[in-house]
């Protein structure tokens, strides 16, 4: 084999390996990209969520604590609320970041649920009776032509 076939054979096999790293990269950058899409972004979105439902606490609200323990919030400071729990009525001061769930939050929003469902369900029956209705007359309608036509 001589020099020119060797360094020829070298220099293809060095142009299939840069095709070969720049498409293992762009593979690479494809897989992070993937993991954001299907596991970062959604854990984002949950967390800052799960934020804002801690921020918009109020007094009065019945709430969840991460321990199991369920109270109304009595005291609302910046970084911390005052529940009170049970029947004799015992007073825990907890930090925001422990609150689980705002049980009145999740109590309206499924109350605002169940109101659209039915809302939605008086509508589509309002628009079936409309609809028989419209049946019956235009039924009428076609009786009173074929008994006109008979009558001349």
């Amino acid at each position: 084999m001589n020099i020119s076939a060797l360094t020829t054979l070298l220099a293809s096999a060095n142009g299939a390996s840069q095709r070969s790293s720049m498409s293992m990269i762009i593979l690479i950058v494809a897989m992070f990209g993937v993991m954001y899409f299907v596991m970062i972004r959604p854990q984002k979105k949950k967390q800052q969520q799960e934020q804002e439902m801690r921020d918009s606490i109020q007094v009065g609200d019945e709430i969840t604590t991460i321990g199991g323990i369920m109270g109304r919030v009595v005291t609302v400071k910046e970084d911390s609320l005052v529940i009170e729990t049970g029947a004799d009525r015992n007073k825990m001061k907890i930090t925001r970041w422990a609150v689980s769930t705002n049980n009145t939050a999740v109590e309206k929003a499924e109350a605002e649920k169940a109101a659209a469902k039915e809302a939605a369900e008086a509508e589509k029956n309002k628009k079936i009776e409309e609809a028989a209705e419209a049946g019956k007359a235009k039924r009428k309608k076609t009786k009173k032509n074929k008994d006109d036509t008979f009558e001349d």
